[in-house]
């Protein structure tokens, strides 16, 4: 097999991939001739494309065990295809070893378009991402082969742990006193009792557009899915408006909240009758994210050794920033950033 790859040779997982390779054929029969480095992820997973003389390409998941289980990924997939969700297609599978050959949907996400030189209209995208986001959330995640974990009190305090953790005490060096500590307690008890308050459905879990893929056929293909979770139905709403990687507008995020919010309302989904109720708890559990995703930034680059997460943690400092200015029950947050980014505190909150 041709390859241009460095590691070859050195890399024994990647000598493993090849080897795996040899006998599998493309679904036209043909043999894999080339690889090549498809994309990494904040995980330890790789992902290789494989094309064959022919033509035919397909991507290589690698997801080395025990750092990565490719079971939830392969019980997830099965569960949105069969509720009519586009993932990609299972070509071979090896569980043990972690390896998986899947279908390829090509190299334009939703963030890579939307980012390019000449992007896309965004509203065709994002109605299909919302018509998507609604077919998935219709799917009854109990007949999922293996029984998804649920969004409970203890995932949710160990999701917002990781900002005190990470990014406060590790990455911005904050030391705070018992009464700053007991402040942030209640804010975050706040944030998790309106998670756990809310209508439950089946929860991606990071439904943005990084993980949407434009496709000619059909659009969106959803990946990145494996840690899906039965839990709050705004989550993965929050998700798509408050993306990692690309910002837009208030105006505009209400625009789309309300096209969901009345698309699931025809779908019979449970969300709140009131939009006002909805789009409330939809930014508290933006925020819940928000203040989560800062500490897994963090947590990447001191652990993991991969800093250029960290280069979007500004763009969460400013949603924190944007929902907390909102709500008076948060204002502790609004000081806790006040006084990392040495700003003068503001007359009317305190800890």
């Amino acid at each position: 097999m041709q390859t241009d790859l460095p590691l070859q040779g050195f890399d024994a997982r990647l000598d493993d991939v090849i080897s795996w390779l040899v006998p599998i054929k493309a679904l036209d029969g043909s043999a894999w001739s080339q690889i090549a480095v498809a994309s990494a992820d904040a995980s330890f997973r790789r992902y290789f494309r494989v094309t064959s003389d022919s033509g035919a390409s397909a991507i290589v998941m690698d997801a080395p065990p025990p750092l990565e289980d490719v079971r939830p990924f392969l019980n997830v997939a099965q569960l949105l295809d069969d509720g009519g969700v586009y993932v990609p297609a299972r070509i071979a599978t090896d569980e043990t070893r972690g390896f998986l050959l899947l279908g390829d949907m090509g190299n334009t996400t939703y963030l890579s378009a939307l980012t390019s030189s000449q992007p896309p209209d965004p509203q065709p995208l994002f109605a299909d991402a919302i018509a998507t986001l609604v077919r998935l959330q219709q799917i009854d995640p109990l007949r999922a082969r293996t029984p998804l974990g649920r969004y409970d009190a203890a995932l949710l305090h160990r999701e917002i742990n990781l900002f005190p953790e990470w990014y406060l005490d590790r990455h911005v060096g904050v030391m705070l006193t018992d009464d700053q500590k007991n402040a942030l307690e209640r804010v975050y008890a706040l944030l998790i009792s309106s998670a756990l308050g809310q209508p439950t459905a089946l929860v991606h879990r990071d439904y943005m557009p990084r993980n949407l893929m434009v496709t000619p056929a059909r659009s969106p293909g959803v990946l990145d899915f494996q840690d899906a979770v039965i839990g709050p139905i705004s989550y993965d709403v929050a998700s798509l408006m408050r993306d990692a990687f690309l910002s837009w507008e208030e105006p505009q995020i209400i625009d789309w909240a309300a096209r969901y919010w009345s698309q699931a309302r025809k779908a019979g989904l449970p969300v709140r009758e009131d939009f006002s109720e909805f789009y409330r708890e939809m930014e508290w559990m933006g925020l819940q994210r928000h203040l989560k995703v800062l500490g897994i930034f963090a947590r990447i680059n001191y652990r993991d050794g991969k800093p250029k997460y960290l280069a979007d943690t500004p763009r969460f400092v400013q949603y924190v920033r944007h929902v907390a200015s909102r709500y008076n029950a948060f204002a502790p947050l609004l000081r806790l950033f006040d006084r990392i980014e040495g700003n003068k505190i503001k007359v009317g909150y305190t800890f």
